[in-house]
């Protein structure tokens, strides 16, 4: 076990999960946060400032919410991989820890509103793809070891893919940049140890609390009320308040937030047995994967 990453029983008293966009621009319909309590109220969405979330915006939220005992998931890959090849973007300056890589691509990405995707297009061929152009796409696989640690086989896609509709890239970079601006207002798990107080952050899987709600692989996506008050049952959480819309990515926050909730005080998900330390600081893990 990990020294200092679990954390007691009853640490937090709120839970958020927020669906994340690594989309060019500077407001986002891909961005949604829901917060809930501890209790069984459903979680209810926190509206934007604007007409839509900024990244900047969530990031503010954050800081603002750093004193409370809350613990937050982000959907997007706080690192890239290290261990199979001890780089995470081999032939660039090297990047000994997560915090090293979040900081070179800070200062690497110019984009608007904490985006990165000119990053990913600078190095596409390289270390990115974007396209056949950069040959062939099996080049560009690979995986950290928590994306391999639940039954031996890899996720279809990777941080160093950058094209079609599973691709992580662009939100995981632009995510990286948004936690080096978080420094140290924010524990970020499991590169920090779990303080005695504050605002603790997470990587989670949405597709991860879909399944556990009862829901089969491949119809992880909720689109109407029923739907939703069902899989939050799974959790013990009481029917929600009407949503004016029901689109994926505010029923993924709604029912990612329910399963923080559910699963916070479980330490199999503080202390996973494949994390090693080398692994927690230079590639993270993902929080409910075993």
């Amino acid at each position: 076990m990990i020294a200092g990453v679990r954390p007691p029983q009853g640490r937090f008293t709120r839970f958020a999960a927020i669906d994340w966009s690594g989309a060019k621009g500077s407001r986002h319909k891909g961005i949604a946060l829901a917060t809930c309590t501890a209790g069984s109220a459903a979680p209810m969405l926190v509206p934007p400032p604007d007409r839509a979330w900024s990244r900047t915006a969530i990031l503010d939220w954050l800081v603002a919410h750093a004193g409370e005992p809350m613990l937050v998931g982000f959907d997007f890959s706080f690192s890239a991989p290290f261990v199979e090849r001890g780089a995470h973007l081999p032939g660039e300056p090297p990047t000994r820890d997560a915090r090293a890589l979040w900081a070179f691509v800070d200062r690497a990405s110019d984009d608007a509103d904490l985006g990165a995707a000119t990053f990913l297009e600078a190095r596409r061929g390289r270390h990115f793809y974007l396209g056949a152009a950069d040959g062939p796409k099996a080049d560009f696989l690979h995986w950290r070891a928590c994306e391999r640690a639940t039954d031996g086989t890899r996720k279809p896609s990777t941080v160093y893919d950058a094209i079609g509709a599973a691709q992580v890239a662009k939100a995981s970079f632009a995510g990286m940049r948004l936690l080096h601006h978080l420094a140290d207002r924010a524990a970020v798990w499991p590169f920090d140890r779990v303080p005695d107080a504050g605002l603790v952050v997470v990587e989670i899987y949405t597709a991860i609390a879909a399944r556990a709600s009862g829901m089969r692989k491949g119809r992880s996506k909720i689109r109407d009320a029923a739907a939703l008050d069902a899989a939050l049952a799974a959790f013990g959480t009481t029917p929600h308040a009407a949503l004016a819309r029901y689109d994926d990515h505010s029923t993924d926050a709604i029912l990612t937030a329910a399963w923080l909730r559910a699963n916070a005080a479980d330490p199999r998900l503080w202390a996973p047995p494949g994390m090693t330390d080398a692994i927690a600081q230079t590639e993270g893990w993902t929080f409910g994967v075993r």
